[in-house]
């Protein structure tokens, strides 16, 4: 008699333990890849189409970019090439505050939104200081979405002209992805 309350006992535990096991998952994440892209930040900031628009300044001051406290929103694009004709491969769209004191220095927090090529319907998500006075101007990458998912890594730039309203900046960016 003990020998089968003993077997009824350890029963459950038994059939327990298989479907504990059955039901587990084992996650094995995917193999990291290192993606570099280049291309150029397009931005119209006077005239027609404007792609950055200055939308608070500290009570007291003018609507200037370049004073303490501004925010700006930007809806710029990125091209393939420094042409404003080469092919349109996405959007920078964002936030830059002005964020110093002491001279032009920004807070950049924005995302690349691909709508063309191998990455199109992914972003990557850009955090960082601009002062664009000291080349070139690294940024973080701070996350991704798409193929872009999970991403980590880094963005150079460095500004090709600023005149006429027009604004050109070439762009390295660095991911770690999976």
């Amino acid at each position: 008699m003990a020998n089968s309350f003993s077997f009824f006992l350890l029963l459950p535990l038994v059939f327990l333990g298989i479907i504990a096991t059955a039901t587990s998952d084992e996650y094995t994440a995917p193999k990291e890849k290192m993606t570099h892209l280049h291309f150029y930040f397009h931005e119209i900031y006077a005239g027609a189409n404007v792609t950055t628009m200055v939308v608070a300044v500290p009570p007291g001051t003018n609507s200037s970019f370049t004073t303490f406290g501004a925010l700006v929103v930007i809806d710029d694009m990125l091209r393939e090439g420094p042409e404003p004709s080469s092919k349109l491969i996405g959007r920078a769209q964002g936030l830059v505050a002005q964020a110093s004191q002491e001279g032009s220095v920004l807070l950049t927090a924005f995302n690349f939104v691909f709508t063309e090529g191998e990455f199109n319907g992914s972003t990557l998500a850009i955090l960082g200081r601009t002062k664009l006075s000291e080349p070139p101007v690294e940024r973080s990458i701070v996350g991704g979405s798409g193929k872009f998912r999970m991403a980590r890594g880094y963005t150079e730039a460095r500004v090709i002209s600023s005149q006429d309203g027009y604004f050109l900046m070439e762009f390295d960016a660095y991911v770690t992805h999976y």
